[in-house]
């Protein structure tokens, strides 16, 4: 009988089982509900038996149809499992290429890749500087580190990490009337004034990037406003001071995936050792400077 079976009734037939619904069923399977009716029928004629039972709009699966279903996730899940494993083999030794903002890059994610290196995880990390939409295929991206201030689409796995936090910083108090802004980010200029109208008796001074805000900073040129895990190292050697912590900007920083990261362990791991490394800064600057409000 095996060689007339369609591993796709199967399929059909699980997920009517488990949502009761063929209409669910149907959603989660992106195809018609006549096209799930019609293999739940092709699957009771071959094995000639009745699977489920109509009461009250519901369905309920028969005893034979519970068999089924009991056999079918055992086998499926067997099958996931078979999948995966075979899958991770073609990722073993192999470089994850991830995408990430330029300055977090520079200054937050780089530092660390020694630290991340030494871990001997079995692969090594290629880093590509990028912001805003991304097309995982055509720029040959496993990963990417992207903040929340844009529209990913439903097709993209996204995990959060951490919540974005704003200092106010000053390296020195010459030109303290000037406030350097990155244009790298939309309507950054427009928020920070809507929550702190204060900063319109600055004279500002637009940048491209955070990481030149930072550097004509440190230069004595004026006030920048970036985030905390833009300047951790400027902050720990006392390069530059926290003038203001500033709640304005209400984004978070997320990992996007173009297929689930279950399925590839060292997406898996790269997850796990970010989230624990991105907790880590915010906590240990959150307990200094979050109380500069």
């Amino acid at each position: 009988m095996i060689e007339r079976l369609s591993l796709n009734s199967l399929k059909f037939f699980y997920y009517v089982a488990i949502e009761g619904s063929v209409t669910i069923a149907a959603e989660r399977l992106y195809v018609t509900q006549s096209a799930v009716s019609r293999q739940i029928k092709n699957l009771e004629d071959l094995l000639n038996i009745t699977l489920f039972e109509r009461k009250n709009k519901s369905l309920i699966l028969t005893s034979e149809g519970k068999v089924l279903l009991n056999c079918c996730q055992h086998v499926f899940n067997q099958l996931d499992s078979c999948i995966v494993s075979i899958s991770q083999q073609k990722y073993k030794n192999n470089n994850l290429t991830i995408s990430c903002e330029a300055t977090i890059s520079m200054k937050w994610l780089i530092p660390r890749m020694v630290r991340f290196n030494e871990l001997n995880l079995g692969f090594g990390i290629t880093l590509l500087t990028g912001g805003g939409p991304l097309d995982f295929q055509n720029q040959n991206i496993d990963l990417a580190i992207r903040r929340d201030d844009f529209a990913w689409g439903n097709h993209i796995y996204s995990t959060k990490i951490i919540d974005e936090f704003m200092f106010l910083v000053n390296a020195n108090q010459q030109n303290p009337s000037n406030l350097l802004l990155s244009t790298s980010r939309p309507k950054f200029h427009h928020n920070l004034l809507r929550q702190y109208p204060e900063v319109s008796k600055f004279n500002i001074i637009e940048l491209d990037h955070f990481y030149l805000c930072i550097e004509a900073c440190l230069s004595g040129l004026g006030q920048t406003v970036v985030s905390g895990f833009m300047v951790e190292h400027e902050l720990e050697h006392d390069f530059i001071q926290v003038e203001k912590y500033l709640d304005f900007d209400h984004t978070a920083y997320y990992l996007l995936a173009p297929t689930p990261i279950e399925e590839d362990s060292r997406k898996v791991i790269f997850r796990d050792w970010l989230i624990k490394e991105m907790q880590s800064t915010y906590q240990n600057l959150y307990n200094k400077f979050g109380a500069l409000k």
